[in-house]
């Protein structure tokens, strides 16, 4: 999503920056998996507790690196276009957006 998001700042490609929000939805979604898997593990293994806490500060670590990826992306859409986007849904935001 970074290299995206920075491909498309450099070429200001619009298409591209919203296959970025896009793929931040897909990120979201992997978050919530993750955070539930572990809470699962800790409950069933309590030795597993320390573990788990360190995989779901990785997985918060690298959602906010999409959500910078995606902030990224808004941002290269209000340069070209001059639209803010940052509090739409992508749906309406294409719909407004996208010629």
């Amino acid at each position: 999503m970074v290299h995206s998001a920075l491909d498309a700042f450099a070429r200001l490609d619009t298409n591209e920056a919203f296959d970025v929000l896009r793929d931040d939805e897909k990120a979201d979604a992997e978050y919530q998996l993750i955070m539930r898997q572990m809470l699962t593990c800790m409950m069933e293994d309590p030795k597993m507790i320390s573990e788990s806490l360190d995989i779901m500060q990785a997985a918060r670590s690298l959602e906010r690196i999409g959500d910078h990826a995606m902030n990224i992306g808004e941002y290269v859409i209000y340069l070209v276009m001059g639209k803010d986007i940052r509090h739409i849904s992508i749906k309406d935001a294409e719909r407004d957006v996208v010629p």
